[in-house]
């Protein structure tokens, strides 16, 4: 796993038993199956829902969930988590999401007039869910944080946009709201999500591929295709601060206790207190998500007290040997 967060040693030298737990890219595909997460490449037409339906049925288990729904006719992006790993796909909802769109204005625009529209969309936002969707129609804010004209036809008044913006945001009522602008009227022709939170097209998988490599895994025993599209449930916590703790202490935090200083060994800058952390083993296997307690300034200097608080727990309970008592 790959972490984007310094990590700081609070014990230095501390040495994990090796003949417990395991190292997430280790897991057998039936582990997989229930703490892996597929980056799927959606096709335009059917329902997030139904493409979801078809990962399952062509995997053969009874449970998985997609993190962030895209419109039928939407492609691109949609990673499917399975088994226990549907547990963190909140995570994923509240993702920064990136699109490539094509927005038709009513009229032909000049380049400069677009460009100098564009800039009026980045940053903070209004919008109104439109009346199509299912979410409460009340205004509410969201951010743009980047909006790039990648290519501009003024004859056929179409034009490429490249948009990075905060979970939520409607693409389709952005390019109207920018035809309004404009003053000629627009609308939203195409869309792609190439990029949810970790995940990008350039490691999305179709359903013919998912399909293939089961039939090689089932078929003639060749796991090296499915390896490839199930990925551990723990790339989604790239950004997301964490705790890396004792061997002892693991299995307190499956059975949902809370965390003490003497059992943390490692933690990533940007840690506050209040806020979302993720809680690993010293092998990088995800145990919980929890509530910070202390900031990462605290954590390294006190010795003592509670750190965290466990919410959503990932691990089996004993997968590490239980070494406290249930009071």
């Amino acid at each position: 796993m790959e972490n984007i967060l310094k990590i700081i040693d609070k014990v230095p030298n501390y040495i994990t038993d090796h003949e417990v737990g395991k190292f997430p890219q280790n897991r057998s595909v039936a582990e997989l199956l229930d703490l892996g997460i597929i980056n799927l490449d959606k096709p335009a037409n059917p329902t997030s829902h139904e493409v979801t339906a078809w990962v399952k049925r062509i995997l053969g288990i009874v449970k998985a969930g997609h993190g962030g729904t895209l419109d039928p006719a939407v492609t691109g992006c949609l990673p499917i988590a399975l088994g226990r790993a549907t547990r963190a796909l909140r995570i994923l909802l509240l993702a920064e999401k990136t699109y490539i769109c094509v927005m038709k204005s009513h009229a032909p625009v000049s380049r400069e007039l677009l460009l100098s529209i564009l800039d009026n969309f980045k940053g903070k936002i209004y919008q109104t869910p439109p009346l199509r969707s299912n979410i409460k129609r009340k205004l509410r804010v969201r951010r743009i944080y980047d909006l790039k004209m990648l290519d501009h036809y003024p004859n056929s008044q179409l034009s490429l946009l490249r948009i990075s913006c905060e979970a939520g945001t409607y693409i389709r009522k952005l390019t109207h709201d920018i035809g309004l602008l404009l003053g000629t009227g627009a609308h939203m022709q195409e869309l792609r999500r190439i990029k949810t939170g970790p995940f990008s097209e350039k490691t999305c998988v179709t359903l013919q591929d998912l399909r293939d490599a089961w039939y090689y895994y089932k078929m003639e025993g060749n796991e090296t295709f499915i390896r490839k599209m199930i990925q551990p449930v723990e790339i989604i916590c790239q950004n997301i601060p964490k705790l890396f703790i004792r061997d002892s202490a693991v299995d307190a935090i499956c059975h949902g206790a809370a965390l003490t200083l003497p059992g943390v060994v490692r933690v990533t800058e940007g840690i506050e207190k209040n806020s979302l952390i993720a809680i690993f083993t010293m092998k990088e296997e995800l145990i919980a998500f929890g509530q910070s307690i202390l900031s990462t300034k605290e954590i390294l200097t006190l010795s003592n007290g509670i750190c965290a608080r466990t919410n959503t727990v990932f691990m089996e309970k004993k997968t590490y040997p239980s070494m406290w008592k249930a009071s």
